[in-house]
């Protein structure tokens, strides 16, 4: 059974850091890329950032600078350390994982993150 569990949610203040864990089990083939999304209430799902396998990482613009992803192979694992948090992070943040050679993508149960002001 796969299955995604992300850790590391939580209530922080404006200005504060939170770490989001991520880790993948169940996958019988190597995991392409690996992603953080979140949704906000009334918003779209987006992609927050995102990370191959080699390392190389893509952000949306609004994280950039803030935001760091990383993750550890051969844990499969996926991180997001989140600093300089602002009340429009406040979602429910998804972890999601790749596979090319099953041609499936998984996505975890979601964390709340609330940032208050």
């Amino acid at each position: 059974q796969v299955q995604l569990v992300e850790s590391g949610g939580g209530l922080v203040q404006a200005g504060g850091s939170l770490r989001l864990s991520c880790v993948a089990s169940g996958i019988r083939s190597s995991i392409n890329t690996m992603g953080w999304y979140r949704q906000a209430p009334g918003k779209q799902r987006e992609l927050v950032a995102g990370i191959t396998r080699g390392g190389t990482t893509n952000y949306v613009d609004s994280v950039k600078g803030r935001f760091t992803i990383s993750r550890d192979n051969a844990k499969k694992t996926v991180y997001l350390q989140m600093n300089s948090l602002k009340p429009e992070d406040t979602a429910v943040y998804y972890c999601n994982a790749v596979s090319f050679e099953l041609g499936s993508s998984y996505w975890g149960q979601g964390t709340q993150v609330t940032v208050s002001s």
